[in-house]
């Protein structure tokens, strides 16, 4: 699909705001707990954490059905224990099989790589050792000299998806959430071979803190999205600028492989990468704090570390 077929309306460019998608209540879903040990829980009308392993022992895939979703709907939210204190958030899904992503999906981030704008979704993967916490640190790689950031809005699969049609695309979306694509510059760029060697190092996916259901996100086509590094705002902009929408995406990912409940798709970043900097390219450093967010989904943040072969995930 080209972007001038996009721009004549295809639908692989544009969300369907209006579009039926299931008929539960808003959920916040979350994930909580030292790495490992998480339970499910869901975030109330006054912000706290529930706990939900009463209901489900997790938030795995096959509870994100519409079916499923709407089981959860049903529970009453005032009659699960509250969390006390400030727990720490894991990846909201358990089990993800497959953390797709999209590059160069904004025009002007894409000018700012110095890059043509794609006629198609580029689409490359991050590991699955990749996936962390919202706020757990980042830990650079050993020898890493160009670590970046990209503050990407994050589709959740909901119901298994091959080959489906743009209109119906966000039918098999269980909700959205913030994805930090940490990136490897150096590695992604001057290594050869694919990007997925830049994309993929451990702590490189941070995920969370809340998986939101498509019903409280009716057009994910319209969302602010901004990235801050060390109290300074280096990304602000809306999901409306992306090449290629959320419908379109699933729907063009899809044909090339099958998508799985608990599947992650990270859509793109705005302009305001480090690599785009001017006149000199900014890269993370030990110390560095990123904070992100997205409109409605909550925030994140995360200190960037030093590798070392204690922080070697087991």
């Amino acid at each position: 699909m080209r972007v001038e077929d996009r721009k004549r309306g295809s639908g692989l460019g544009t969300d369907v705001p209006d579009l039926e998608v299931r008929g539960v209540q808003s959920l916040r879903l979350v994930r909580f707990g030292q790495p490992g040990e998480e339970k499910p829980g869901i975030i109330d009308a006054e912000g706290r954490v529930r706990d939900l392993s009463a209901v489900i022992p997790d938030m795995a895939p096959r509870h994100l059905s519409p079916d499923a979703l709407r089981d959860l709907a049903r529970v009453p939210v005032s009659s699960l224990p509250v969390v006390a204190g400030t727990p720490r958030f894991g990846v909201p899904v358990s089990g993800v099989g497959k953390f797709v992503a999209i590059g160069l999906n904004y025009a002007d981030h894409a000018a700012e790589a110095g890059l043509p704008l794609p006629s198609e979704p580029i689409v490359f993967q991050k590991a699955i050792t990749s996936l962390s916490g919202p706020n757990d640190a980042v830990v650079l790689p050993r020898g890493s000299l160009k670590g970046d950031w990209e503050v990407e809005l994050g589709i959740v699969i909901g119901s298994r998806a091959s080959y489906v049609e743009p209109v119906e695309a966000l039918q098999y979306v269980a909700g959205y959430c913030v994805v930090n694509d940490v990136s490897e510059r150096e590695y992604q760029m001057e290594r050869g071979g694919t990007w997925d060697k830049g994309k993929g190092c451990d702590t490189f996916g941070p995920v969370g803190p809340w998986l939101v259901t498509t019903d409280e996100v009716p057009d994910p086509g319209r969302l602010d999205i901004w990235l801050e590094l060390n109290g300074r705002r280096m990304q602000q902009g809306n999901t409306r600028t992306m090449v290629f929408g959320c419908a379109g995406i699933v729907s063009y990912v899809s044909q090339f492989m099958t998508l799985m409940p608990g599947d992650i798709i990270a859509t793109g970043t705005p302009p305001g990468v480090g690599m785009g900097m001017k006149p000199d390219p900014i890269y993370l450093k030990v110390g560095d704090i990123m904070t992100l967010g997205i409109q409605g989904l909550g925030t994140q943040r995360q200190e960037v570390t030093a590798w070392s072969p204690s922080k070697v995930t087991p």
